[in-house]
C-alpha cells in the first residue's frame, strides 16, 4: 500500500468520487504529476470513501464536483485493483478506475502498457476499452503462481497531438492467492538401502513436498504424516516429524525379520479447502553381522608327509545366519596357535565361505611329528546386538577350532654339516695328501647307511673315501691353474644313502690355495721395435708374475751385463711397480740388439731375461718400415 505525507487542502474541499455501482470500497490514490518534483507542485494523497451508485459515473463527477475553481496540481486518482487468481469471470471485467485532473484543461486519452498489456509474461490481460474515460479490464482467468503481481505503466496523452500530458504512473497489481495446489513430493516413490544396524539417533530420509501457493501462508504450509507402515510390526516402528519430513526408527531392525518396510506418507497444506498429496518410501534393510560364524566341526583330523608343501590340504566349513555375499557373512580365518615356524597360512575360499588351510614350509617329522593348529574364525564386518531398543556392538571372542596335524615319516636325503665346507691348504700339495673329512648325517629316526662320490672336481685333483668322506688329492694343487677362481678351487660331494627309495644330500667344499713363491717375474713381450730419431723417448718395458701378494710386484730392474757396449748403450730409467723406462743413451746404426735383463719379485727371486729392440727408420715418424 503506499501511504502519503503532509496535507492537501483538496482532499478536505472536493466533494467524494462516486466509483461504479459495482465496487463497495474504493481506494483513492492520488499522484501528482509535474514536470518538477518541488513539494509545492507534487504530492500523493490517500483517500478512501464510500461509494454510492451513480447513473452519471466518473465522467458526471468529474465535471460536474472536480472542476477547478483555482488552480490545482496534476493529479492521478485510482482505484484499489483487487483480483483474485481463478476468477472465472464473465470478462472481460472490470478491474478498476483511473483519473488525471489534467482533462480539466484539455481533451485526453489514456495509455496502458507494459507486462499483462504488450509485454510479457502475457499480452492482452489488462486494456481500457474506452481510451477516455479510464476503465481498466481483465480478459481472462489469471494464475498466480505463474505471476504473481504485474507492474503497469499508465499515461495521458493530449487527443489531438498524442503527446504525453502528464508524468506516467507504474502501479504494482498484486493477484491474491487462493489454495489451488496441494504440496508435491520431487517423486511419487523413494527407493532407499540403509542398514540393519543403523543408528536410531540418525535420521533414515527426509522427505519434501513444495507447494506452489504463496509462500508464509497457510495455503503454502505443509504437515507430514505417516498414513501406513508395511509390514506393521510392533517393533521397529518408523516416525515422521511433521514439520522437518525426516523419518527415525523406534527399536531395532532384524533383517532376518523384515528384509524391507513400505511407508505412505502424506503432506498436506493448511489453506480452505485444505489440499494433500502422498508419497511411498521404499526402505530395503541392508543385512548386517548380529550373527557369530560357527564350525560345522568341533575338531579336525589330519596327516601329511613330512616335506611336502602345497594349498588347500585341509578345507574348514563355517554356517553363518547372515546374508551370503554380505561383509556380515564372510569369513575371516586366522592360525592363533601353533603356527610359530610361519609354515602354515589359512585363506577363505570367496565362493564358498570355507577356510583353506595350506603348507608353506616343508615339515619335519624328525622335528615335530604332531602338531597342534588353534584356527578362529570371525566376520569381516564387527558383531552387534539390539537391547530394549538399543543397538550395542559386541566385544565378541571369535569361535576356534582344534586342528590336529600328524606328519608322517618318510626318507629323508643325508644332510652335510655345514652345507659348504671352507679349508685352506697351500699350493704345491703332493698327491696322495689328505687334505680333509667331509661327511653326512641322516636324519631319519633309522639311519641309513651313507655313500659318498665326487661329481665336480675340474681339475681332476681329488678323491673321496666312499665310506668316510675323506678327501685325499690325487695330483699336485696349482693355484696359478685357470680351475682356480681368485684362490678358491670348488668341489662338490654327494651323500648317497640307501633307504627306499634312496636318497642325495649335496655338500660343497671351497679350498682355499695359499700362493707358494714358485714363479719368477718374466716380460710380457720379449721383442720392441723403436724408430732412429726418437732418442730421448723412452721405452717402456713390462712384466708379470703368476704368484700373488707378497710373491709379485712391485718388481725390480736391473741390466744383467755390465759390459761397456751395454751400458755405453743403454740405461734403465724410472720404475713403476710392474714396469720400468728403457734409455737409449746414443744414436745407433739400424739393427737388433740385446738388452739382458733381470727382474727381482718382491721376495728376490728372479732370473736372466733378454730384450730384443729393433732400431728401424720411421718414415712417418712413428712406424718402422718394414725391413723387407
Amino acid at each position: 500500500m503506499l501511504r502519503c505525507s503532509g496535507s492537501d487542502p483538496l482532499a478536505l474541499r472536493s466533494p467524494p468520487l462516486l466509483a461504479m455501482g459495482r465496487l463497495a470500497a474504493l481506494l483513492l490514490l492520488a499522484v501528482t504529476a509535474a514536470k518538477n518534483t518541488s513539494p509545492e507542485k507534487d504530492s500523493v494523497r490517500l483517500i478512501k470513501t464510500i461509494s454510492k451508485t451513480s447513473s452519471k459515473g466518473l465522467d458526471h463527477y468529474q465535471s460536474e464536483n472536480l472542476h477547478p475553481l483555482w488552480r490545482t496540481k496534476r493529479r492521478w486518482t485510482i482505484t484499489t485493483f483487487e483480483l483474485e487468481e481463478e476468477d472465472k469471470g464473465p470478462f472481460p471485467k472490470l478491474a478498476g478506475e483511473l483519473f488525471n485532473n489534467v482533462s480539466y484543461n484539455m481533451s485526453i486519452k489514456y495509455l496502458i502498457s507494459g507486462p499483462g498489456v504488450n509485454e510479457s509474461p502475457e499480452f492482452g490481460l489488462f486494456s481500457i476499452e474506452d481510451d477516455a474515460n479510464g476503465h481498466v479490464y481483465v480478459h481472462r482467468t489469471i494464475d498466480r503462481e505463474n505471476t504473481p503481481f504485474f507492474k503497469i505503466r499508465f499515461d495521458v496523452a493530449h487527443t489531438m497531438t498524442g503527446k504525453i500530458a502528464d508524468r506516467s504512473l507504474f502501479f504494482n497489481i498484486k493477484i491474491k492467492d487462493i489454495n489451488d495446489n496441494a504440496p508435491k513430493f520431487p517423486k511419487e516413490e523413494f527407493n532407499i538401502t540403509i542398514k540393519e544396524n543403523h543408528d536410531t539417533d540418525e535420521p533414515v530420509f527426509q522427505v519434501t513436498a513444495l507447494d506452489k501457493d504463496e509462500e508464509d501462508t497457510a495455503n503454502s504450509r505443509v504437515t507430514y504424516s505417516l498414513t501406513t507402515q508395511t509390514p506393521n510390526l510392533k517393533e521397529p516402528r518408523f516416525d515422521l516429524n511433521p514439520t522437518s519430513g525426516f523419518i527415525v526408527i523406534s527399536g531395532c531392525l532384524d533383517h532376518q525379520t523384515a528384509s524391507s518396510f513400505k511407508l505412505l506418507i502424506k503432506a498436506r497444506d493448511h489453506g480452505t479447502p485444505q489440499m494433500s498429496s502422498t508419497a511411498t518410501v521404499n526402505i530395503a534393510i541392508e543385512d548386517t553381522n548380529n550373527h557369530l560364524p560357527v564350525f560345522t566341526k568341533e575338531n579336525y583330523q589330519w596327516q601329511i608327509e613330512e616335506g611336502k608343501v602345497g594349498p588347500g590340504v585341509l578345507r574348514l566349513q563355517v554356517e553363518d545366519q547372515d546374508s551370503p555375499n554380505t561383509p556380515a557373512w564372510r569369513a575371516k580365518y586366522k592360525i592363533v596357535k601353533g603356527n610359530e615356524k610361519e609354515q602354515f597360512i589359512v585363506e577363505t575360499d570367496p565362493k564358498t565361505n570355507e577356510g583353506i588351510l595350506s603348507v608353506i614350509k616343508p615339515l619335519d617329522h624328525e622335528g615335530d611329528s604332531e602338531k597342534r593348529l588353534v584356527i578362529s574364525v570371525e566376520n569381516e564386518e564387527p558383531l552387534f546386538s539390539c537391547h530394549k531398543g538399543k543397538l550395542k556392538s559386541l566385544p565378541v571372542a571369535p569361535i576356534s577350532v582344534s586342528v590336529a596335524v600328524k606328519v608322517l615319516d618318510r626318507n629323508d636325503a643325508p644332510e652335510f654339516h655345514p652345507p659348504t665346507l671352507v679349508f685352506q691348504k697351500e699350493e704345491g700339495v703332493k698327491p696322495g695328501t689328505r687334505l680333509v673329512k667331509y661327511s653326512a648325517v641322516d636324519p631319519d629316526v633309522v639311519p641309513n647307511k651313507i655313500k659318498y662320490k665326487v661329481v665336480h672336481d675340474p681339475a681332476g685333483w681329488v678323491t673321496v673315501d666312499e665310506n668316510s668322506g675323506v678327501i685325499t688329492a690325487m695330483k699336485e694343487l696349482d693355484r696359478e691353474s685357470p680351475y682356480v677362481n681368485d684362490g678358491v678351487y670348488p668341489i662338490i660331494i654327494h651323500a648317497i644313502d640307501d633307504g627306499i627309495p634312496p636318497q642325495t644330500g649335496t655338500g660343497t667344499i671351497l679350498l682355499y690355495l695359499s700362493d707358494i713363491n714358485d714363479h719368477m717375474p718374466t716380460l710380457v713381450t720379449r721383442f720392441l721395435e723403436v724408430c732412429d730419431k726418437a732418442r730421448l723417448t723412452p721405452l717402456i718395458i713390462k712384466a708379470e708374475d703368476k704368484d700373488s701378494h707378497p710373491y709379485a710386484s712391485p718388481f725390480t730392474f736391473k741390466l744383467a751385463d755390465d759390459s761397456k757396449s751395454i751400458k755405453q748403450n743403454w740405461r734403465l730409467g724410472k720404475s713403476f711397480g710392474d714396469s720400468a723406462e728403457l734409455l737409449r743413451l746414443r744414436n745407433l746404426p739400424h739393427g737388433k740388439y740385446l738388452v739382458p735383463l733381470l727382474i727381482l719379485d718382491r721376495q728376490g727371486f728372479s732370473m736372466k731375461q733378454n730384450l730384443s729392440v729393433r732400431l728401424c727408420r720411421c718414415p712417418d715418424g712413428r712406424v718402422c718400415e718394414d725391413p723387407n
